[in-house]
């Protein structure tokens, strides 16, 4: 059973998530990944099976199949 290292709760919903990384100074979204997400804190926990999915779409030199423009704010 898994347990949330944020909160400790042990209750966990499977989805879909978006995620964004910065690699190298540039932001990469990747859609669509496997994750549990905490049902009580909402923390995304990705399986190491994902993680290295991911891992090799963004550095294996995979093409991306879209590119979008993002508004950016100073706080």
């Amino acid at each position: 059973m898994s347990k949330c290292y944020v909160c400790g709760s042990t209750y966990f919903a499977e989805k879909l998530v978006n995620e964004v990384f910065e690699i190298n100074g540039k932001y990469v979204l990747v859609e669509n990944i496997p994750a549990k997400v905490c049902s009580q804190c909402g923390k995304v926990i990705f399986s190491s099976e994902a993680a290295e999915k991911v891992r090799l779409m963004v550095h294996g030199g995979q093409q991306p199949s879209k590119s979008i423009q993002v508004d950016v704010f100073a706080y």
